[in-house]
């Protein structure tokens, strides 16, 4: 398929299935630490930049194939930001009336200023959206935005998002060393926070490759101390440990590429997303990389797969 992927195993919201809305990396940031690297269309101009009926489409040839599995929730997300598709309501709405599975949507939270934003956002039952500053010079640095993404208009749409939407409002916070987690920053950032009133607070910082190699990780004891400053509910992201009781089975290459395609994995986020057989895993990857479908880099000494040109032609893919 080519807009749902998975399902994988999300570290914070279970066996997810996701729907990927701008295949193209369409964004209004340009963030230093983007695993998806450098975005193709830098714009806050809201389109269809991918055709709504083929996404609707794959959701319902997904929902009536009995072997399927059952995902825990739908996560609408986009290799850029979601929120700047037209059809993004159309598709929730979708999801509502055809299953009672939950929809979660991930976004940069930039376009909540928008009526019609929340408006499309308002069926969903999770909205992770993203602040990862509230200085206006630590949110140039990290995030890079397009001129029309204003921060303090981005933090009043969050406040009135939290003020009209009924399900629940997980803030993301990204830390990237020496750029965002200065004690004014993150004084900042508590101010913003209080504001917004999201339901928790999710502290998270560089795993994967970043865009720009400058963008380090926070040490995760200086992340606790950080977290300990904020109020209410707030955890500390981590990397994802296997599934307990996940049932493992063989790797099949197609939906490895699909992974891979939208994030940089070690063979361990491989196993782990996709409930994979470690040996037999490897040795697709070793094959995959021998044909010249992927491409390995290391970050932080940890081993990670990326696809290559090759793997990214839907031909080479077959």
């Amino acid at each position: 398929m080519k807009y749902l992927f998975g399902p994988v195993n999300s570290r914070r919201l279970g066996l997810s299935l996701g729907i990927d809305l701008l295949p193209g990396n369409v964004c209004n940031f340009d963030c230093v630490y983007c695993e998806v690297g450098a975005t193709g269309l830098l714009t806050c101009e809201r389109a269809e930049y991918s055709p709504t009926g083929e996404i609707l489409a794959e959701i319902d040839l997904l929902l009536a194939d009995p072997a399927a599995p059952a995902p825990d929730v739908f996560t609408v997300t986009a290799t850029g930001e979601p929120t700047l598709h037209t059809g993004l309501g159309t598709i929730i709405r979708h999801l509502k009336a055809k299953t009672t599975t939950p929809v979660a949507v991930l976004t940069n939270g930039s376009l909540l200023f928008r009526p019609e934003v929340r408006a499309d956002l308002a069926a969903a039952d999770i909205v992770v959206p993203s602040l990862d500053a509230a200085i206006p010079r630590s949110h140039r640095r990290v995030n890079r935005p397009a001129p029309c993404a204003d921060l303090e208009t981005i933090i009043g749409g969050l406040a009135s998002f939290r003020r009209e939407f009924r399900g629940e409002i997980w803030l993301e916070i990204l830390l990237v060393k020496d750029l965002n987690d200065s004690e004014e920053d993150i004084a900042a950032l508590r101010e913003a926070a209080a504001r917004i009133r999201p339901d928790r607070i999710q502290l998270n910082t560089v795993a994967r490759p970043p865009l720009e190699s400058y963008a380090r990780p926070i040490d995760l004891r200086d992340m606790e101390a950080i977290a300990a400053r904020f109020p209410g509910r707030v955890e500390t992201l981590v990397d994802a440990s296997r599934r307990e009781g996940a049932r493992q089975r063989p790797a099949a290459a197609a939906e490895i590429l699909e992974l891979l395609r939208r994030r940089p994995c070690t063979l361990d986020d491989i196993c782990t997303a996709l409930s994979l057989e470690a040996p037999a895993t490897k040795d697709l990857l070793a094959k995959l990389a021998g044909d010249h479908l992927l491409t390995t880099v290391v970050h932080n000494q940890r081993e990670y797969m990326m696809v290559s040109p090759e793997g990214s032609d839907p031909a080479r893919r077959e």
